[in-house]
């Protein structure tokens, strides 16, 4: 299993990103920070990067109940969705596997929950 669920999508940049953040409404996640690499690498490092965002993505249902079953589950949380466009102009979206992660922490019903936010999240991914 990957760490990864990614996807090249054949939209701009700016619309990848428009899409993503729709197809995170549609199953239930709110978009609750946005770290743009591109303009924080500029300002930080003087230097000019490709488009590069990470949207902190949370569906409050599925982190209530995570925190439920393991209280510092916080620190793997939001969940990160990455849009970029590398620089032969090709767009991609990548979504965090929770699967991947949750799995370490050895706690079934986590796992359960981490089952469903995977599925989310590849849902949200093929839907864009």
């Amino acid at each position: 299993m990957n760490y990864h669920i990614t996807k090249k999508v054949n939209y701009s940049y700016q619309d990848a990103l428009e899409k993503t953040r729709a197809a995170l409404g549609s199953e239930g996640f709110g978009v609750i920070s946005e770290i743009d690499l591109k303009e924080k690498f500029m300002e930080k490092l003087d230097v000019d990067f490709r488009e590069y965002k990470i949207l902190g993505a949370c569906n409050p249902k599925l982190a209530y109940q995570a925190i439920g079953q393991e209280d510092k589950i916080g620190v793997m949380l939001p969940c990160n969705v990455l849009v970029q466009e590398h620089e032969n102009g090709e767009v991609e979206v990548t979504a965090i596997n929770p699967m991947e992660s949750m799995s370490a922490i050895g706690n079934a019903d986590l796992e359960a929950i981490a089952k469903e936010v995977s599925q989310k999240l590849k849902t949200v991914i093929e839907s864009i």
